[in-house]
């Protein structure tokens, strides 16, 4: 039996104006997943445990089969893990955005979205002149707008918003005892971005923890495990349980991500002996926060066409397979930041056809809620 994993980041949505009162899900062209839907169990997944931020740390950590509320602890040191750090239990991790700020309003949370190289640059000079090595300061480049910077445990004691909470309003500068300490970083990250050549005026700190320790994905569920994606948090994940972490050249973490490598190396993958796959795509998030309606749509409409159509395909020459579809959280257009809402989730078996149904919002609104991080144990059950 293989098994595949689809995470279309952020899709779920509420209502949207532009279409006529309906969600991207329910106006997007697929008709790949439609014929999967129709012989699928559909249901309401609660991704985000209540009281929990609705973030991708705390919802990819559920879709992977981890109780945030035991494991989560910042979603910080979860992406510095996928760059090879190790914290000290001495130290923290803090996730460094390259921003936008005009007269006071968070105008880009992505800072324009600038290519890795071209950010490392400016991270590295960012570290030469903000780091400070002998407190344990410094910064670490990741991809596009996505950082780090590591500090002193004592740091972690801010209450710092996430940048995309922000968009088109007002900045609020963190809190608590080390926020003016963060809050003196960011101002001063803002004259070395001037001469940066970027879109980008300055950095924005949030996200703060210690690592966290998971048990191995092989430990915890007897299969060899695999993963693509683009985004440091779902890599640090990966990393963090012991999964193979795979790479390809043209995942950018955007809209013009290759969705046709990802289905490639999945296949790949599972063809040279893994037994599960997990499949990331962030378009759909980056679509929500920019509260840009068309590019969600078609970032869905891309799932369908350049990866569930041949994916479909090739699993079916290798044999029995099971396929799970669950969005890490909803990141509504019209509020442009995640929420805790549950999110559809369907769930595919090859071998045995299912009541069927629509996945969409309100396709699935009266169906019976599930733990998300549990959804792992019922693909694979035997």
């Amino acid at each position: 039996m293989k098994y595949v994993i689809c995470v279309p980041d952020g899709c779920a949505d509420l209502p949207v104006p532009e279409l006529g009162g309906k969600t991207p899900l329910e106006v997007a062209s697929m008709p790949n997943l439609d014929a999967l839907a129709v012989r699928s169990t559909l249901g309401r997944a609660e991704v985000i445990p209540s009281g929990m931020p609705p973030g991708s740390d705390v919802g990819n950590m559920s879709i992977f089969g981890y109780d945030p509320s035991q494991y989560h602890t910042g979603r910080a040191p979860i992406e510095v893990a996928a760059l090879g750090v190790k914290l000290r239990s001495d130290q923290t991790a803090f996730r460094c955005n390259l921003v936008k700020i005009v007269d006071g309003v968070m105008v880009d949370y992505a800072g324009g979205n600038p290519s890795s190289d071209e950010a490392a640059e400016v991270i590295a000079e960012i570290d030469k002149k903000l780091g400070k090595p002998d407190e344990g300061i410094y910064f670490l480049p990741g991809v596009s707008f996505r950082h780090a910077m590591i500090a002193p445990r004592y740091f972690a004691d801010a209450d710092c918003v996430p940048p995309h909470d922000l968009t088109g309003s007002q900045v609020v500068l963190p809190s608590g005892s080390s926020g003016e300490d963060i809050s003196d970083l960011m101002r001063a990250s803002e004259e070395i971005l001037s001469q940066s050549g970027l879109d980008a005026t300055g950095i924005w700190l949030w996200g703060q923890g210690t690592q966290p320790q998971l048990p191995s994905f092989f430990e915890v569920n007897g299969v060899n495990a695999g993963l693509v994606t683009a985004v440091d948090l779902v890599r640090g994940i990966g990393k963090l349980a012991d999964m193979k972490v795979c790479d390809i050249p043209g995942a950018t973490g955007w809209y013009d991500t290759d969705y046709e490598g990802k289905r490639d190396i999945a296949l790949k993958e599972l063809e040279d002996g893994l037994d599960l796959f997990i499949i990331h795509v962030e378009a759909t998030d980056e679509a929500g926060h920019a509260g840009d309606v068309e590019a969600k749509v078609e970032s869905l409409e891309n799932w369908d066409a350049r990866i569930l159509g041949d994916l479909v395909s090739g699993l079916d020459s290798m044999g029995p397979w099971r396929l799970l579809m669950l969005p890490d959280h909803a990141t509504p257009l019209t509020l442009r930041t995640h929420t805790p809402d549950p999110v559809p989730y369907l769930l595919f078996d090859s071998q045995k056809d299912s009541d069927g149904g629509v996945f969409t919002e309100t396709g699935v609104s009266e169906l019976p809620l599930v733990k998300g991080h549990e959804l792992m144990k019922t693909l694979l059950a035997e």
